[in-house]
């Protein structure tokens, strides 16, 4: 036994005398390749907004939705419409030349799609959708979306079930043909809005942010995250890619006019603004909206018979609340 340990001993000496390289000799260092990344999920993309002090953001999956799953226009299958109505929130058709059909909504290849078509001379026949749960501040909501290349609008907004708050996450007019400053393919609308119902009495933001480009980006051109943080009721932000690129705080930024007093809507000598504090439904949809429409933006039959161009995407749609 001791004899064979002696010779192993030599043997294994020679060998790592052996295997030392010379003063000049360059030895080549092999380097484990770097691991395959992590693929980001819809759950794992960090929430960009700021939780606050000693809170994390929680999913909220009974209204959130990733559309991974096959619901033909009509009849809807379970899958979705145990998160969404097929209609607006109310029994209202649509703005400007919009008739809003249950039947203009449908998921496949994991994309909520919303396609719009001439159903008469004048109108167009599109869909909106609406969630079965409301939202509360403080929440962060976030679409990842893609526009379409169209003269009618694209959205994904929320709104209190008596019409008189809202925030706008998404509202963008991804046209081709239409190049104004403001609503042309390279700006989306960041906004909020509070109503006066009788007589109807709207305000909303018109500055400069409220029309959010980067100076490059032409929206319809691929998917994009789109934000908003809404924090409390006179706090808003919004995000862009992960990006802050938008902010509302205060009295004067949510609701200048007095329209959100609880007592005498409007009246600023009565100060009982309660801002944007109801709970909201989210809602999906294409619009053909009056204002445009009035201005002979809206779409052509040609233009309409290209469905792709003309189908609002949403591939994914995700709640977190602060806790």
């Amino acid at each position: 036994m001791k004899t064979t340990l002696f010779a192993l001993f030599l043997l294994a000496f020679s060998l790592s005398n052996c295997s030392k390289s010379s003063p000049d000799e360059e030895i080549e260092i092999i380097k484990d390749p770097d691991p395959d990344p992590v693929e980001e999920t819809w759950l794992t993309i960090p929430v960009p907004a700021n939780a606050g002090t000693g809170k994390t953001w929680e999913f909220q999956s009974n209204v959130s939705d990733d559309f991974e799953y096959t619901s033909a226009d009509a009849p809807k299958s379970t899958s979705f419409l145990d998160k969404w109505d097929d209609f607006y929130h109310n029994a209202w058709t649509g703005p400007g030349l919009t008739i809003w059909s249950r039947s203009k909504s449908l998921v496949e290849d994991g994309i909520l799609k919303i396609p719009a078509s001439r159903i008469n001379a004048n109108n167009i026949s599109t869909g909106c959708i609406t969630s079965k749960k409301r939202v509360e501040y403080p929440v962060y909501v976030e679409v990842y979306a893609k526009v379409m290349n169209s003269t009618l609008a694209s959205d994904v907004w929320l709104l209190s079930p008596d019409d008189t708050q809202e925030i706008d996450i998404l509202e963008a007019y991804g046209s081709d043909r239409y190049t104004n400053e403001w609503f042309g393919s390279k700006r989306i609308h960041l906004s909020h809005h509070v109503f006066i119902r009788t007589p109807f009495t709207d305000w909303q933001p018109n500055d400069v942010g409220s029309f959010y480009t980067d100076g490059s980006i032409v929206w319809r051109n691929d998917f994009h995250r789109i934000g908003v943080y809404w924090r409390d009721p006179w706090h808003l932000e919004y995000y862009v890619d992960g990006k802050l690129v938008r902010t509302r705080d205060g009295k004067a930024q949510i609701d200048p006019l007095f329209y959100t007093n609880s007592e005498n809507p409007g009246d600023a000598n009565n100060d009982t603004r309660t801002g944007l504090s109801k709970a909201m439904d989210i809602i999906i949809n294409v619009e053909d909206q009056g204002w445009r429409s009035d201005q002979g933006l809206t779409p052509t039959d040609e233009e309409l018979l290209n469905t792709e161009n003309n189908t609002f995407k949403v591939q994914w749609i995700r709640i977190f609340k602060p806790v």
